[in-house]
This record gives structure tokens, sequence and C-alpha cells, in this order.
């Protein structure tokens, strides 16, 4: 069968595989990230605080992490077949849900709702993409997997804007129910649990998904490596190693690098949802925006997130050859100082615009390798247990910074947010630093 498959012109199924994540998961980040649209309608329309929008996003994050850690191992018991498509069918109706609220206790429930409903498809994504790309083209369909939730509030605001301007708040979340169910089918008939039980792709694509290009070579002792001349410095640098992959729950849990991984992870995607939850109402209060300028602007930073998703992906497996690292530290680093900038944000929209465009790029540069690093270090059986920890640790983040900020906001002013954000991208930074850069034997 593999020398057969040599001969063979492999087909190209994983990228129609990809293109159905990226849509799934960006209708996904659409249905959480519309909310931010809509906030003032809500506080106005239901008397609600700061804290209260601030425990809105909580509700959401604390219901999508509950679900992370019991969705990895049920895919990897499973599959990802039906547990996907349930887990969009439902993310489709908590959204139509959040459009027939009539308190804000309603409307925290239903946000719930949304949050246990879409736990499953981040895992889900990642499950199916380390089993249906080799190592070398991993990096790069999680960059387009990430981008694509980033892709969604791009586009969002101004549709939603248009939305209320010509019909009311509710229809957002009516029109937003749709094309989940729609994308839930197209999973169901396309996709299957791995590449070797799909009747959609043939031999010789299996065999390439299974081979994997490795460019460092094992050293004679102590687990270390003997690093292509132009890696030895970067290697050296993001304390590269040659590892036995963890192949159980006991070798995952005990890993720091997993825990590291996880609390940096928890850190950013509390600055990137704080973000999306905040900066609409930013614009608004602070700037004094209209609504159509504040969609517009608010659109910057998810269209430089598009950009540094795609991006981090190429640079990591091409740059980098597949090492996660230096994306990472990258993102890390700088988001520190785009942080700090944001105090001194102009009022001009084309240069606000910008200021946040350029911060998109840098805070998404290594965003997405946080869930590839966990494809590097375990098995495949085991990386949807790894990635469930990674990214329930992300979801508390996501729960935590909002409704922080949200007190923050009550007691003190935008400038201490910005400070409280700059100062956990550093603390993210230094977990960086302690983690090694696997390579497998």
């Amino acid at each position: 069968m593999i020398a057969k498959s040599l001969n063979m012109k492999k087909t190209k199924v994983r990228w129609f595989v990809l293109a159905l994540i990226f849509l799934i998961y960006m209708v996904a980040g659409a249905d959480r990230s519309n909310i931010g649209m809509v906030v003032p309608y809500l506080k106005e329309s239901f008397n609600l605080t700061n804290t209260d929008i601030g425990a809105m996003a909580s509700f959401f994050y604390i219901a999508y992490a509950v679900v992370q850690v019991p969705s990895g191992h049920l895919y990897g018991k499973y599959g990802v077949k039906k547990l996907f498509s349930l887990a969009v069918v439902l993310t489709s109706a908590a959204t139509l849900i959040m459009g027939l609220a009539n308190s804000g206790a309603h409307l925290k429930a239903a946000r719930a709702l949304l949050g246990f409903s879409e736990g499953p498809i981040n895992i889900g994504c990642l499950s199916t993409i380390n089993k249906w790309f080799p190592k070398q083209e991993k990096g790069i369909a999680t960059g387009v997997f990430m981008a694509s939730i980033k892709f969604a509030p791009a586009f969002v605001p101004p549709l939603c804007a248009w939305i209320i301007m010509t019909y009311g708040w509710r229809e957002v979340f009516y029109v937003f129910a749709i094309p989940g169910i729609f994308l839930a089918v197209l999973w169901y008939i396309f996709v299957s649990n791995s590449p070797e039980n799909s009747k959609f792709i043939n031999a010789a694509e299996v065999n390439y998904i299974n081979t994997s290009a490795v460019s460092v070579k094992e050293g004679t002792k102590n687990n270390s490596i003997q690093p292509a001349k132009q890696n030895r410095a970067l290697d050296a640098l993001i304390r590269t190693r040659v590892i036995d992959p963890l192949a159980t729950n006991k070798d995952v849990l005990k890993s720091w690098n997993v825990w590291a991984d996880a609390l940096g992870y928890f850190f950013l995607v509390g600055i990137t949802y704080t973000i999306m939850t905040w900066i609409p109402t930013y614009l608004v209060h602070v700037k004094h925006f209209s609504i159509i300028k504040v969609g517009l602007v608010a659109s910057a930073p998810w269209v430089g997130a598009v950009i540094g998703n795609l991006l981090g992906g190429i640079i990591s497996d091409k740059l980098f050859q597949s090492r996660r690292k230096p994306t990472m530290l990258i993102t890390a680093a700088s988001t520190v100082f785009l942080m700090i900038s944001l105090l001194y944000a102009p009022a001009d929209p084309t240069a606000l615009g910008l200021l946040l465009l350029v911060a998109g790029i840098f805070l998404n540069l290594g965003y997405s390798m946080f869930l590839a690093y966990p494809m590097g270090i375990t098995t495949k059986e085991k990386c949807p247990f790894a990635a469930s920890i990674v990214n329930t640790a992300g979801s508390l983040g996501g729960a935590f910074a909002p409704f922080v900020v949200g007190v923050i906001l009550d007691t003190f002013s935008w400038n201490s947010v910005f400070v409280f954000l700059a100062i956990i991208s550093l603390i993210t930074f230094v977990l960086l630093i302690t983690m090694i850069e696997p390579i497998q034997k």
C-alpha cells in the first residue's frame, strides 16, 4: 500500500477540511464577539453596570472552560464527527436564545449556555488538525484555524452596526444563529474521525500526512540535540530538546511545559477578549465616536489579528522550521509595549485604527502557537487532552480578565486597564522562558 501510494498523486482533502474548520470557527467567533457591539444597548435596555457586563463575559468563559477537559477526553476516545457537529448546532441555538432575552439574568444564563455549547469546538478543531496535517504544516493549519475566530470580529462590528441601525439589537443574534446549522451538516457529511477512515482521501495523502519532517538530530546523551548550524543560536535561546512524546494522561499532568503553556495562554486570551468585549465601549465613552466610526475602528485589531495569525503560522513552520516558542515570545514581548502605547492613544479614528491594527498583528503572531505547542510534546492520542488543559486555562483567562477590567473601570480608569494588560503580558513572557522547545524522537 505504501509503495503504491508513492506513485500516486495525492489528493488535497486536508485543505478542504481546514476550510470547513475556518468557516465553523469564524461563525463561532462571530457568535461570541457580536456582544461587543450590542453592550451599550444591553446596558440601556436592562440597566446593567460595567461589572454586570464583565460578569456576563465571565459566565461564558467559565461554562466554556468546564467542558474543555471532558471534550478532550471524548474526542480522544470517540473522534470528532458526531460530537463536533452537535456542538456547532447547539452554539447556533444558544445564539438565538440571546436575542430572546428579557432580563439581565436571562442574558447571563444564555451567555453561559453559549459557552457550554461552543466549548467543544476549539478542541475538535485542534484534534482534527493534529490528525489531518503533517508536522511541517501544523503551524500553518493552526494559524489559519486561529485566524478564523479573529476574522469574525473584523467584519462583525460594521455588520452589527448596520443590523442595529436597520432593525435593532435583537436581530443581531437572530441573523448570526443561521450559518452554524448549515456548516454542522457539511462537517457531518465530509469529515471523518481520521484521514484513514475518509472515503474522500487517497492513500498518497494519508501517507504524506503520516510522514513528518524533522530538522534536528538527536544527540548521543542527555537527550541533547545537534541542531543545524543556522539554528544553533536559536535552539540554545529557546531551549530546544529532543523528547519522548507524552503518552499518558499522567505524563501530561506532570509536565511543567504543558502547564506553563496553559498559564501563558490564560493571560494572552484574557488580553484578547478584553479587547473584544470592551474596545467598542471604550470608543463610545472615552473617544466619543459615532456608532459607524466605532464599527470601523473596532474592526482594526481583528484585521491585524487575522494577518498576525496567518503570518505567525507561516513564520513558525517555514522560518523557524516548526519551532513554536519564537513567535510566542515575540507576541508576549511586543504586547507589553503595545498596551503601554494605548495609554497615549490618539482620538483621531484613522490613527487609532492603525495603532489597533498593529497591536492586533503582534498580539497574534504567536497566539495560535500556544495551541500548536501540545502537538509537539504529546502523542496524537494525548494531544486532545493536553490541548484541552491549555484551552481550559485560556477560557478561564477569558473569564478572568474582562471581569477584572469591569471592576477596574468601575473603580479607576482606562489607563489602569492598559497597565494591567501590560503586566499580565510580561508575566506571559517570563513563563515562556521557562519552557522547552520540544522535538519528538
